[in-house]
């Protein structure tokens, strides 16, 4: 059995390897240790395929292994369908997922001979991981609906005037275009959306002579 830790945040500016200290912690005290990490900056209401060091972290995984991460909506704030579509994927893996949030979880450490105890903590599980992640959802959710709404107070009352653009990193990108290199390439080393790329990839090619 492996232990596999996924960290993410949202965004380039959010620290993914917050909860680093808090994940090796919980192993020590467990008596495991985290095999490999895997740290990324992607939204968690991407699906799973979309987040290419979580989709690493599954390609990696062997049946047994532990998917550990501090908190079940770093894992998931997918909307209900992209929720049941990750969650196939890790029991088509055999893969057990432990979230420091979510006690229940904390028995795949251990070893139990008891099969039928473990189906019975496995389908409480089951039901706290599909709660906690909808809750995760919500959330998300909720802080969306409310940015919209504050966006349009502030377009009513002329108050808003946008997120002011990155100049320097969008007179990279461009140059990185000219430069001939590919979209993943300038995606990954920049955390440009595919929309930003686009824009700036048309923006460059007027740029030529």
């Amino acid at each position: 059995m492996f232990v596999r830790a996924y960290l993410r945040a949202s965004t380039k500016e959010q620290d993914a390897t917050r909860a680093k200290a808090a994940l090796e912690r919980f192993a020590k005290d467990n008596g495991l240790t985290i095999a490999s990490t895997y740290i990324e900056n992607e939204s968690g209401a991407k699906d799973w395929a979309s987040r290419p060091e979580l989709r690493r972290l599954l390609d990696d995984c062997k049946a047994g292994d532990i998917l550990l991460v501090e908190q079940v909506d770093r894992l998931s704030r997918l909307n209900a369908d992209d929720w049941e579509a990750l969650k196939a994927e890790i029991r088509d893996r055999k893969v057990k997922v432990v979230a420091l949030d979510l006690p229940t979880s904390h028995q795949f450490t251990k070893v139990n001979g008891d099969d039928t105890t473990a189906r019975i903590f496995d389908s409480i599980n089951s039901m706290m991981l599909d709660m906690l992640a909808a809750m995760a959802r919500k959330d998300y959710e909720d802080r969306k609906r409310r940015q919209e709404e504050g966006i349009a107070k502030a377009k009513a009352a002329g108050r808003y005037k946008g997120r002011p653009e990155n100049t320097e990193r969008n007179e990279r990108i461009m140059r990185m275009f000219r430069e001939g290199k590919t979209w993943s390439q300038i995606e990954k080393d920049t955390g440009a959306s595919k929309s930003t790329l686009s824009r700036l990839k048309k923006k460059s090619e007027e740029g030529k002579d």
